[in-house]
């Protein structure tokens, strides 16, 4: 057993929550001193351009779906350790950042919208993505975010359909 704050836990779970605090914090990136929120969604844009990009769509979703469902259980954990929707648990970022990505092709100016109203949503919340942080463990740490990259989304076809991106 490993002594941890007093208390006893198993060296399984010692391991188990150091791992979701990696995953969920991108390793370094959620524990830079100034808007790892941000620089989580940096992190989803270069890893969108260099790799998911090149992905059949279906494959792309399904990539966004798989990593949703990892960050929901890594977050989980990484609460018990980090404390509540943490700063440092940027996952969610990353698979909010790509939703709005999903209509982007390989041009600055739609990926740089994709970022830019993706962070304006994530950080002013407009209902319903306010009210889903109340959601208990990491579906309320991802879900607020998932939200946040639909309204994106959304934005990002009416200007596509207007012709404007």
């Amino acid at each position: 057993m490993v002594s941890i704050c007093g208390e006893k836990k198993s060296p399984v779970v010692v391991l188990m929550n150091r791992l979701a605090v990696y995953i969920s914090t991108l390793g370094p990136i959620g524990k830079l001193p100034v808007a790892p929120g941000t620089w989580g969604s940096a992190a989803a844009v270069v890893l969108w351009w260099f790799v998911l990009s090149a992905l059949e769509l279906h494959v792309f979703w399904t990539v966004v779906v798989l990593v949703a469902l990892v960050a929901v259980m890594a977050s989980t954990h990484a609460e018990r350790v980090l404390g509540r929707d943490a700063r440092p648990i940027v996952i969610d970022e990353v698979v909010g950042q790509w939703i709005p990505l999903a209509i982007c092709d390989k041009r600055l100016v739609p990926v740089a919208l994709a970022f830019i109203l993706f962070r304006l949503f994530d950080i002013v919340k407009p209902f319903p993505v306010n009210v889903s942080q109340k959601l208990k463990g990491g579906v309320g740490v991802v879900v607020d975010d998932l939200l946040a990259g639909g309204y994106s989304l959304l934005i990002l076809v009416v200007l596509d359909r207007l012709d404007i991106v």
